[in-house]
């Protein structure tokens, strides 16, 4: 995989520098071959050239009956080029000078000026070339001189053959060089590339492999890729923290609750074993008893099943409410004496007010009338049977609030946000906790289906504040409160 991606930056960066260098042999070809066939294309500046100066200088030769001379422009020219000129008649004798050196012949022979023209005339010290200018039907020669040490005539001689064989080997030799050149830097340059790419593959393959101690600097050109490497590992790894202690927490409460469901298993089966062997003779007071405790741990296991499936429901939005428009004064304030109504709880202190004696909403009441049962349950079975819980209605223009509090043991700060949890159970749970200890989960669930809000508030040794908030308008309901986190039972 690692020399698979190094080998497509290769291909890619030779490939890229191999046809930069093709077309900057074409380009220099191509100006090559447009200066020599255009003598007026700028690549060698020849407008300022010693040459293109001694070609043009004829137009500053003013020739005249009484002889010949230079204009005032020409001169000009020749200063600043430190160059000199001189004029020679048809015959190669010399009709007029300009700055020319004392060591300059007066007559030359058509050798002479050939000589002159092929190489620096050490006599003058200068580098000369030759124009001509017609006028009166005669034809004068010019030699110009440049004096300057920098400007110097090759003379080449070039086979043509010869100069395609070797431009044809030097094309190949640049190209075999640059490429080599070329491919010692791609390679580098890729490695540098892929490196970091390689960091990244295996940071994802750690990840997926459920490695998630993944941390890199976040640096270079995929410093934000880095960047969100190391923020998925550190979510990845909450992620895996919190479903192990999850598991922990469902597997400890599959255990309680097995226990739970054994021991009214184990009391149903011993009552009806009592009963069924003919060694016992049984009165029907007796029967009677027997068959009244089994019929307790059945609907004891009955309850237990139901708050399963409730839950499983509920939490699974697969529970479709039956919503009515509901006096939800009456219907808090019948749990309440429902409550007080029972054996078990007829000594308690629970108190019930409310603002107005009628508040109206669409609800599904007989999930509302769970919900506060599980409040007020909760309040009584986590706390001295000599505490007092109040029960409260109010209502305002938007919201309708259900507060149950007591003044009780209160709940820890660690335990306060994880009591809506499904398979938590708060330390303070007594003998009276019997049940699937799914209730304030499904209280929890039941206000989030009907698009209201729980919270609680709770210090310790001095009691507990649960509330119900619920809107008004029941066409608001489905936009109520949905963000609320979901926390742990108690």
């Amino acid at each position: 995989m690692k020399w698979k991606l190094t080998g497509r930056y290769l291909v890619s960066v030779v490939l890229i520098v191999v046809i930069v260098i093709i077309m900057n042999i074409v380009v220099i070809i191509g100006l090559f071959v447009l200066q020599l066939v255009n003598e007026d294309f700028p690549l060698l500046n020849r407008q300022t050239s010693a040459e293109s100066i001694s070609r043009s200088f004829q137009e500053h030769i003013v020739i005249s009956e009484s002889g010949a001379s230079i204009s005032e422009k020409g001169k000009e020219i020749l200063e600043k080029n430190q160059a000199w000129v001189q004029i020679l008649d048809e015959d190669g004798g010399e009709i007029y000078r300009y700055l020319a050196p004392e060591e300059a012949k007066t007559k030359y022979a058509p050798i002479d000026i050939v000589q002159i023209y092929k190489y620096v005339e050490k006599e003058v010290l200068s580098t000369v070339f030759i124009g001509e200018k017609t006028g009166f039907e005669h034809r004068y020669s010019y030699l110009i001189g440049f004096t300057t040490p920098y400007l110097e005539r090759q003379v080449l001689t070039i086979d043509s053959r010869n100069f395609a064989q070797m431009f044809k080997v030097f094309s190949v030799s640049i190209i075999i060089v640059d490429g080599f050149i070329a491919l010692c830097i791609a390679y580098i340059f890729s490695k540098r590339l892929t490196k970091p790419m390689f960091i990244l593959i295996d940071s994802i393959k750690r990840l997926a492999s459920r490695d998630y101690n993944v941390y890199h600097q976040p640096k270079g050109i995929y410093k934000d890729v880095f960047a969100n490497i190391n923020l998925l590992a550190q979510e990845l790894k909450s992620s895996e923290k919190e479903r192990k202690k999850l598991d922990a927490m469902k597997e400890e409460w599959i255990g309680n609750i097995s226990h739970d469901i054994k021991t009214p298993l184990a009391s149903i089966q011993g009552y009806a074993e009592m009963i069924k062997d003919t060694e016992y003779q049984f009165s029907i007071d007796e029967i009677r008893d027997y068959a009244g405790i089994i019929e307790g741990k059945s609907k004891y296991l009955r309850d237990v099943i139901e708050d399963l499936n409730l839950s499983t429901r509920l939490r699974n939005k697969k529970l479709t409410l039956n919503k009515k428009n509901v006096n939800l004064v009456s219907l808090v304030r019948n749990v309440v004496i429902d409550t007080l109504n029972d054996p078990r709880y007829a000594n308690r202190d629970i108190d019930f007010s409310s603002s107005h004696e009628i508040i109206k909403i669409e609800v599904d009441d007989i999930l509302i009338r769970r919900a506060i049962t599980n409040l007020i349950y909760n309040a009584i079975v986590h706390n001295r049977e000599d505490i007092s819980i109040k029960v409260q209605v109010e209502k305002n223009e938007e919201h309708i609030l259900i507060r149950v509090e007591d003044n009780g043991k209160g709940i820890k700060q660690e335990e306060l946000g994880r009591i809506f949890d499904r398979y938590y159970r708060g330390t303070n749970t007594g003998e009276l906790h019997k049940g699937s200890g799914l209730g304030m989960a499904i209280t929890h669930d039941i206000v989030i289906a009907h698009g209201g809000h729980i919270q609680v508030h709770s210090t310790l040794g001095q009691g507990t504040v649960m509330e119900i908030k619920l809107v008004r308008n029941s066409a608001d309901m489905n936009d109520g409160f949905l963000t609320v986190r979901d926390h742990g039972q108690e």
